[in-house]
């Protein structure tokens, strides 16, 4: 059961950090996505928290696991 976990991130750097990571972490094949979220109503970029959209085709990544994972780098993973 193919599945997307969303981890949600304070800034670029965090993003592109956890990112770097994914593959020799989880084994995460495909390339994770980054997104800039900018927060409702927030024009100013530095309150704009930054999301990576991980494919789990096989549905064998851990949502727990990817939750400590964010966890590290002051994130976590955004509920289904």
């Amino acid at each position: 059961m193919s599945e997307r976990h969303v981890l949600v991130l304070p800034d670029r750097d965090a993003a592109e950090e956890l990112s770097a990571e994914l593959s020799d972490r989880f084994g995460v094949a495909e390339e994770p996505q980054l997104v800039r979220d900018a927060l409702a109503g927030e024009d100013d970029a530095e309150d704009a928290q930054w999301l990576v959209v991980v494919e789990d085709p096989d549905g064998r990544l851990d949502p727990a696991a990817l939750d400590d994972f964010a966890a590290e780098y002051e994130g976590w993973l955004e509920a289904p």
